[in-house]
């Protein structure tokens, strides 16, 4: 385990949440390549499990599986849009969002060092995820919510699958705050992202892109909320180039939501830390954190890459739904259609070029939110008889000739 602050390298330890030496986040790192090929991987089940040499899993480890991971990558075919855009749907995920990925992980390990609770703050889909996972391992979950900020389709998630569930007054950031707090008495194993070893089942992300396509994007759309996805994807594509197993890197561009953008504004400031932003809003709750605890991480990201950082507004983000909804087929949720709404925004600035290829991560299903849903336009009729629809249909078959 190494610190991303100040480099102190440590043995794995998955009970080390942070630096002992000045606090900084860590993330794991491999001693040495692991020996791995597309070949040998190709011939196993797909999913976040058929790169187990990758992930930092002690020998003899059962994994707590439910099927994640190998999404959709879908070709998105948008007119206007200069580059080729692609969408890895999360959403297919068992509990419908990339954090399963990291779960199956995070909760392997934790039921593997003798852990019986697990807790984690949540706007959501971490709730969710954790509370399916450790029902599967015969854990006891807890789960840590802002009162009123989490989506009802999300928070019906975590009662179902059984978890504990702890409202708090206040934001997300609050609630991260009271389980890093908890977490450092050892009452329970906890599994938010400050948890390098449940990031290192998101990284799997860029696994799956490189091998559906081939070769590394030219460019990687991540929705930034508390910045470890981000983080954990362009450490997955960096193993991979480190391996040899894709010849390029791509650029990773984060996006936030403009009331909710403490990234954003540090960029376009030139500042090295985040803005911090008190009272995050946007629709897309998924990503409404003020406070993020991977900053250096996401940061990092997008330096090393070359990439940039862009707010879109609530507005954008709603379109960018429609357009995945109607244009190609994919209900998302908000958050996840914030990725596309960075790309639009970004090519209506000349950023793209004529046949880049850009993957944008639709980090979760529209059933996570069906407020949001319902903020969409519909189109709705009535018909009475046999003879009305008939009259109806015809009318719109002459519509659409």
């Amino acid at each position: 385990m190494r610190c991303v602050a100040c480099g102190a390298v440590y043995p794995l330890d998955p009970r080390m949440f942070s630096c002992p030496r000045c606090g900084g986040l860590l993330e794991v790192v491999a001693a040495e390549p692991p020996g791995v090929s597309w070949a040998a991987w190709k011939r196993r089940r797909p999913g976040v499990w058929r790169y187990r040499e990758a992930l930092p899993v002690p020998p003899g480890a059962k994994p707590v599986t439910i099927g994640e991971g190998a999404t959709p990558l879908v070709d998105a075919e948008l007119d206007g849009v200069r580059a080729r855009v692609w969408v890895k749907f999360e959403g297919a995920n068992p509990t419908g969002s990339f954090k399963d990925r990291g779960m199956t992980v995070g909760v392997t390990v934790a039921r593997h060092v003798g852990a019986r609770l697990v807790v984690a703050a949540s706007t959501g889909n971490t709730a969710s995820a954790l509370a399916a996972y450790a029902a599967r391992a015969g854990l006891r979950a807890v789960v840590v919510l802002p009162r009123g900020g989490v989506a009802l389709g999300k928070l019906l998630q975590a009662r179902l699958h059984g978890a504990v569930v702890v409202e708090v007054e206040g934001s997300f950031d609050r609630a991260m705050g009271m389980v890093l707090e908890a977490a450092r008495e050892g009452y329970a194993y906890p599994l938010n992202s400050f948890n390098p070893i449940r990031l290192e089942g998101q990284k799997t992300i860029a696994y799956e892109v490189a091998d559906d396509l081939g070769r590394a994007p030219d460019y990687v759309v991540v929705p930034v909320g508390n910045g470890g996805n981000i983080a954990a994807i362009w450490k997955g594509f960096k193993e991979l180039h480190e391996w040899g197993l894709v010849d390029r890197l791509p650029v990773m561009i984060g996006v936030q939501a403009e009331g909710a953008s403490p990234l954003v504004k540090a960029w376009r400031a030139g500042l090295r830390e985040p803005v911090w932003v008190d009272k995050p809003s946007t629709v897309a709750s998924a990503i409404r954190i003020g406070r993020p605890v991977n900053w250096v991480k996401a940061i990092k990201a997008v330096e090393e890459s070359g990439g940039v950082f862009v707010a879109v507004s609530d507005e954008e983000i709603l379109e960018a739904q429609r357009i995945l909804a109607r244009r190609v087929g994919l209900g998302v949720e908000p958050s996840s259609a914030a990725a596309l709404a960075g790309i639009l925004k970004l090519e209506s600035e000349g950023f793209f070029r004529a046949g880049e290829e850009v993957v944008a991560v639709a980090t979760g299903h529209a059933l996570k939110d069906p407020d949001a849903m319902a903020k969409a336009d519909a189109d709705f009729r009535r018909a009475s008889s046999v003879e009305e629809l008939k009259s109806l249909l015809r009318s719109l078959a002459g519509a659409e000739a």
